[in-house]
């Protein structure tokens, strides 16, 4: 089944995990009713690799930070297209919005991913 991958990579101050973590928690169950197939948000734990770019590098993070590497899954981009248009005029979604973040929305990098394997 071929399926579409919404990525983020977000640079945050440790000190707001529990406020992303409120926020996040709604956010999913959101993303999920209207259609989203996974819904995941992870935090950073081991990011002292010795191979590549490590995540803190490549998010700039700065002291006090940490990174979360979150993904959403749908069926298809053209599915997530629609998932995503639901979910931006949900009335919760639109409460969140007009909220501030718990990290520098710019400093957030994201995009769209084809899968190219799934096992």
């Amino acid at each position: 089944m071929p399926r579409y991958v919404d990525g983020f990579l977000i640079p945050i101050p440790k000190k707001n995990l529990r406020e992303y973590r409120r926020i996040a928690a709604k956010a999913g169950t959101v993303w999920k009713e209207h259609g989203a197939l996974e819904y995941m948000e992870c935090t950073g734990d081991d990011l002292r690799m010795k191979t590549g770019i490590p995540f803190p590098a490549r998010a700039r993070v700065r002291p006090g930070e940490t990174v979360l590497l979150s993904w959403i899954v749908y069926r298809s981009k053209a599915h997530r297209n629609r998932v995503n248009a639901r979910v931006m005029k949900d009335p919760r979604i639109q409460k969140m919005m007009g909220t501030a973040m718990p990290f520098d929305m710019k400093r957030m990098t994201m995009g769209g991913f084809k899968v190219l394997v799934d096992r």
